[in-house]
């Protein structure tokens, strides 16, 4: 039986769709996990060299193992022996036939809003990667474009600062954003997307559960 949030992310999804489809995005709504990964599948050509960014809704879902279990070239930094190789296999992944990611925020009129620190992210979302898949959960949407602006600087980047111990953040001591300039900061890069160009390259799979960050 659904919850009265699941209910309500199924009524909001076909607004959010056309919203999305308008700006040139290629989205679909499926209620659960499973349903949206076997779309990501269907979506990656097993020729495709794959690679993504930091997102904990592709872990929780168990993309990246999946990928590796079904054969496909992935180039996967956390797979590097030094620094140094991390490095090259993120810059290598600007240049992947797909990159797949999260988003941190959407609002109901269909931007995508996100903040990075590195911008090896927002970086393959822009431009690239043949193709871009956004898996997100429905909690990452939000009423307004403004709001979306909301959500991503002080509930997913809070919550992302959590993810890595070594940062000496404001965040990441208090849990909430104190526009911090230091060098640890997670915030250095804001990207707003209105408009997929071109038109289906980026393709976006939401999911009627509260899913990552």
């Amino acid at each position: 039986m659904k919850t009265y949030q699941e209910t309500r992310y199924s009524k909001l999804a076909p607004k959010l769709i056309k919203a999305l489809n308008s700006r040139g995005f290629e989205a679909y709504y499926f209620e659960t996990e499973a349903e949206a990964a076997d779309k990501i599948f269907s979506l990656i050509p097993k020729n495709h060299t794959v690679s993504w960014g930091g997102s904990m809704t592709l872990v929780n879902m168990g993309i990246q193992e999946r990928l590796v279990k079904e054969g496909y070239s992935v180039l996967d930094r956390d797979k590097a022996a030094s620094p140094e190789e991390r490095q090259d296999i993120m810059r290598r992944a600007l240049l992947s036939d797909t990159f797949l990611t999260s988003t941190n925020a959407i609002s109901e009129d269909g931007w995508l809003v996100n903040i990075d620190g590195n911008g090896n992210r927002v970086a393959a979302m822009i431009y690239g990667p043949k193709q871009v898949i956004i898996a997100a959960g429905m909690n990452k949407v939000a009423k307004t474009y403004e709001d979306a602006v909301v959500r991503a600087r002080t509930v997913a980047a809070p919550l992302n600062a959590q993810r890595f111990p070594s940062l000496k953040t404001p965040c990441s001591e208090t849990g909430t954003c104190a526009n911090c300039m230091g060098a640890d900061t997670i915030c250095a890069q804001f990207v707003s997307t209105r408009y997929s160009k071109p038109a289906g390259r980026i393709k976006i799979i939401l999911i009627g559960k509260d899913l990552g960050l």
